[in-house]
């Protein structure tokens, strides 16, 4: 289940960078239109920082996406090596969050 949360929440944010990227693009392809020698100038430049934004968003991806499984696969491990340990931990903060629940 975390991993399917943790999967989901990369996912998500992904799908947000790749948007934005997309969007941009968009907004260079419609500044066409515009003459001139600044025009142009602009237009490359933005051309090339969206090329370095995708290369760095997919790496950005590779590295959250292999933490972010290595993390669930520890706590994975963890649980199924300590499970009275993991069910005490879980009460004892399941108990900590209802205190401060009903102190609001």
């Amino acid at each position: 289940m975390a991993r399917t949360k943790a999967q989901t929440a990369q996912d998500i944010l992904m799908e947000d960078f790749q948007t934005l990227v997309a969007d941009t693009e968009r907004l260079l392809e419609h500044t066409a239109t515009l003459a001139g020698d600044q025009a142009d100038e602009l237009r490359e430049q933005i051309h090339e920082s969206l090329l370095r934004a995708r290369e760095t968003l997919k790496l950005t991806e590779d590295t959250l996406r292999d933490r972010g499984q290595a993390a669930v696969a520890a706590t994975e491990d963890y649980v199924s090596a300590n499970p009275w340990q993991s069910v005490g931990i879980a009460a004892g903060v399941g108990f900590l969050i209802g205190l401060l629940a009903t102190r609001r």
